[in-house]
């Protein structure tokens, strides 16, 4: 469920490792491999590269022709990992969960590429050559030799077990010299691989908080290279500096990279033949995390070793070069954890013209969860208390809160208890007279007394089969949609399959990532989309365009209608996917590119770290105009509040990073969601608790805290509504709100209360008159769930003026996956002749709805549209509407993907046609390859050896 690792999932590694370990026992023994090979490489999988003992990332492996090849990596993290050789075209297995192993065996026959093929692991730097060599390998280098002064060598190499030739500061170099390996300073995994019987280091992992400095004294240079050993924290306050004597000035510098192994340093000292210079290592960083549950830091330190003199520039296989090292600046400032609620909110800092008070706290709060807004401009609050071990069957003890402000001093002074004793509650909405809660295995409804704030009967289970396995990544952020439905986001870790109650596996859904939506009257559930990682938090903007906030893997998705995103683990359900759409921002929010986590707490400048819960894009209407339409979302690990802006691009968005909103300046801080209210006040729950990082365990979360801030602007007016007394008109008249608030609670009224012809008539001439697009849409979206529209009305709106109108007219034609003959005709002239790359967008997501017979004259029409080959998402969706023509006429899909203006679209339909595996699309293939070979370009070669590839030849 959220929480709060929401995230970090080197936590929720810790109980997988355990689980596999259990299961590990209970396998049987099977006979070990006796397979010799010539040559059998080990690697560490990582994001960042694969790594060889010696510590070299991205080694380059060499064998002699004919050599029998075994490669074996192990996962370094919690992460999809695999190895594959690119022109031999053949991959290992998948392995996840770290300490997981496999392996690749092949002969060697030709020079290749290895890497990752999980999508995004390659271009984030999993790759490598390997080299098929004649003759003898070796890694032998030449001789160096120790500096001199005064005709003895100095004590470089620490051979004399004593610091003479050195000078130390503070208590890092106090008892510097090891000589064991492993070494008592280090984790016993770790691997030093100093030479000779002595290394230095500055406090290894067990004392990593010693600080202070090793200068060296000053030597003539007289040979044109050096070369030095060293590991430990790629940080700024880490490092081995070459400084010039007298000068001081710093002629070359270096950090370790993040890992123990000693690696070999070449620096070039041409420049400086015959001058002095001094070698200083420096450590400053302490390491010391001011985050409670944050272990320090194990890199805090340096290792060194071994300078020598080279009259020719070195050659080491393992060398440590600056550019593959990505420094870390110096932890963030935290300024206070476990303040009280008033404290708090004093503490924080914000853009002026802003104010934050705090609107409840404990005890009349403890561990929200979840909470929505209802139309009194009351907030309903979920304390999970049984997160997040679920409780037996009705013995949860979570319960709702109605809590309201009803002076305007921005105290929420009315406390109710809806209802108590429900289980791993994870989200909830309000509407359609009724509660709506996530809380697996179900999707529970709750009919309301309105006049007495009870329900009105039991708990009904709508759905089942939601997961558990991760209960910080089960269903949540429930949010209507301006569709009507239902909308709410899920884990990757966790695996549901949903469906009405007792159900069969036939009709029901899997999803273990991406967002869902249940339609209230019609019990329909879908999923949305799919991939990323853990999202909490959904929101829509203007234009009815959700986006997604997550976690690990970058953060922000423009979420279109059948996509398949990016994922932080596991496959997609269609094998056929290939390829998937990647995040709308262009950036992430920690810093470098170590991954994730390495960025966490470190990350101020980009925004605090990788871990982000809920989601809004304000449409409150009275914050400045800025403000409107940009995403906010908490940044856990840096305890502020993020700003992004969407910018239209092409067919969908590119999102660009803002200056943070909001700073906390609180460790404890944990903001789940945040909405605005009747008053474009925003509403903010706080966990708030020491234990940022998800944990099976329950006794890790604090029991007994939480808060509620709100954050106003001057312009904003506190306000007493209750639309639920709002007549049919007035609930019209709300469409035109500046208030996002009031259109969205006005139309799930209207939808509650049914069709309406007067309200239908009002919103056509809204929708024919306002000049506005947003007001046309508000008024299309109403009519749409108070059921004004019909087919044809629908089908003259695909002519309309506007692109947005346009789009949405597609979406809500296709609701029913079905469509007329008339509608179809419509579709596919708008493929050939509209010139919204928005507009043929939601074509190709609407052809995902229909049946796959009835795409071809809409996908054949898109796949000609060359302006849209290098757009963000078209490509990918045009694929995934385009995959299963494959089976029903494969000879008119190939020749569709040959002439198509899409450069995948053919290597992608080669594959799939080949997944058929008949001697009929065997034919075709070959038939194919022909032609392709009579024009000769480098795209026909490619996919000519696919098809040779395909053909075992």
């Amino acid at each position: 469920m959220h929480i709060l690792r929401l995230l970090l999932p080197l936590c929720t590694a810790l109980f997988l490792a355990f689980q596999h370990a259990i299961a590990q026992q209970s396998k049987p023994q099977l006979p070990q491999d006796t397979t010799r090979f010539d040559r059998d490489y080990a690697l560490e999988a990582s994001m960042v590269g694969y790594f060889s003992p010696d510590g070299a990332r991205n080694p380059t492996l060499r064998a002699n022709k004919g050599d029998r090849v075994r490669i074996k990596i192990t996962n370094a993290e919690l992460m999809t990992h695999d190895i594959a050789l690119e022109k031999m075209g053949i991959k290992s297995k998948t392995i996840l969960e770290k300490g997981m192993s496999t392996t690749l065996t092949f002969t060697a026959t030709q020079n290749d590429v290895y890497y990752c093929s999980v999508p995004g692991h390659r271009a984030a730097g999993m790759v490598g050559n390997f080299e098929v060599v004649e003759g003898i390998i070796s890694t032998a280098t030449i001789q160096g030799q120790l500096p001199k002064k005064e005709g003895q060598p100095l004590n470089l190499n620490f051979e004399t077990g004593t610091l003479k030739d050195w000078t130390a500061t503070g208590t890092a170099f106090a008892n510097p010299l090891i000589s064991l390996d492993p070494s008592p300073m280090h984790e016993k995994d770790m691997r030093i691989g100093f030479e000779g019987t002595h290394f230095l280091s500055s406090g290894g992992t067990t004392n990593a908080k010693l600080t202070g400095t090793l200068t060296s004294t000053p030597f003539k240079v007289t040979q044109p290279f050096a070369a030095f050993r060293v590991s430990g924290g790629a940080l700024e306050d880490t490092r081995v500096e070459l400084r010039l004597a007298g000068t001081d000035q710093i002629i070359f510098n270096i950090t370790g990279q993040g890992r123990a192994t000693l690696q070999p340093v070449v620096v070039d000292l041409q420049g400086y033949l015959d001058k002095e210079i001094y070698i200083k290592i420096i450590d400053n960083e302490t390491g010391i995390s001011q985050i409670p549950y944050i272990p320090h830091d194990k890199w805090a330190h340096i290792n060194f070793d071994e300078f020598l003199f080279y009259p020719t520039r070195p050659e080491f296989p393992n060398e440590l070069k600056q550019k593959d090292i990505i420094i870390l600046p110096p932890l963030d400032p935290v300024l206070n954890a476990g303040l009280s609620g008033i404290e708090a909110a004093k503490a924080m800092t914000l853009p002026k013209g802003f104010k934050i008070t705090l609107a409840a706290a404990e005890p009349d709060v403890i561990r929200p969860i979840s909470f929505t807004i209802d139309s009194r401009s009351r907030l309903w609050v979920v304390e999970g208390h049984t997160y997040p071990v679920p409780a037996p069957e009705g013995q949860g003890k979570d319960r709702i809160l109605i809590l309201e402000d009803t002076n305007g001093d921005g105290t929420l002074d009315s406390r109710k208890v809806f209802m108590e004793g429900l289980n791993l509650v994870s989200g909830i909405e309000i509407g359609m007279g009724g509660v709506w809660l996530g809380a697996a295995p179900y999707l529970l409804y709750i009919p309301i007394d309105a006049k007495n704030d009870k329900p009105a009967g039991p708990p009904q289970k709508l759905l089942d089969g939601w997961g558990t396995q991760d209960t910080h990544e089960t269903l949540n952020s429930l949010r209507w949609g301006p569709d009507g439905w239902l909308y709410g986001t899920h884990g990757v870790f966790t695996h549901s399959n949903v469906g009405k109650p007792s159900a069969p596996d036939t009709e029901r859904t899997k999803i273990n990532a991406g967002v869902w939506r249940y339609h209230p009257t019609k019990h329909q559930f879908e999923v949305f989309a799919e991939g990323t990682s853990n999202p909490w938090g959904i929101d829509f903007n203007d234009y009815g365009h959700p986006f997604i906030t997550a976690c690990v893997i970058p953060h922000m998705y423009h979420i279109i209608q059948n996509a398949r995103y990016q994922r932080q683990a596991g496959k997609h359900f269609n094998p056929y996917t290939y390829d998937d759409i990647k995040t709308a921002a262009d950036h992430v929010h920690w810093v470098g590119e170590r991954g994730p986590h390495a960025g966490n707490f470190r990350s101020a400048a980009k925004g605090g770290g990788h871990a982000h819960a809920g989601a809004m894009v304000y449409l409150g209407g009275s914050w400045p105009e800025e403000y409107r339409n940009e995403i906010f979302m908490n940044n856990i690990n840096g305890a502020r509040l993020n700003r992004d802006h969407p910018q239209r691009n092409g067919s969908g968005y590119v999102v660009r990073h803002q200056d943070d909103f909001l700073a906390m300046n609180d460790t404890w801080s944990q903001w789940l969601n945040f909405k605005y209210d009747a008053s474009g006040s925003v509403f903010a729950i706080d966990w708030y608790d020491k234990n940022q990082c998800h944990s099976p365990n329950p006794d890790v979360h604090n029991k007994t805290m939480g808060r509620i801030f709100k954050i106003t602007h001057q312009n904003d007016k506190w306000v007493q509504v209750n639309l639920a007394k709002a007549s049919d008109m007035e609930l019209v008249n709300y469409q035109l709100n500046a208030n996002e608030w009031y259109v969205r609670q006005a139309r799930t009224l209207l939808q509650e209360r049914g069709p309406n012809k007067k309200v239908h008539k009002a919103l056509k001439k809204i929708l024919t008159e306002n000049p506005d697009a947003t007001r046309k849409l508000r008024a299309l979206w109403a009519l749409h769930v108070t059921q004004g529209l019909t087919e044809k009305d629908l089908i003259e709106l695909l002519s309309h003026e506007n692109e947005y109108v346009r789009s949405w007219a597609i979406q809500l034609v296709t609701e029913d996956k079905s469509v007329s003959p008339e509608t179809l005709k419509r579709f596919a002239e708008l493929a050939k002749n509209d010139p919204s790359a928005q507009v043929r967008l939601y074509l190709t997501s609407a052809m995902m709805r229909l049946e796959p017979s009835q795409r071809w004259d809409v996908v054949e029409a898109l796949a000609q549209k060359a302006e849209d080959k290098e757009d963000h998402n078209l490509p990918l969706m045009l694929w995934y509407a385009a995959e299963p023509l494959a089976v029903i006429d494969a000879k008119r899909a190939l020749q569709m993907a040959e002439t198509s203006k899409f450069p995948k679209l053919l290597p992608y339909m080669i594959q799939r046609v080949t997944a058929i595996g008949t001697e009929e699309s065997k034919k075709l293939l070959k038939d194919l390859k022909d032609r392709l070979g009579k024009v000769h370009s480098h795209e026909n070669h490619e996919s000519e050896m696919l098809i040779d590839k395909a053909l075992g030849k």
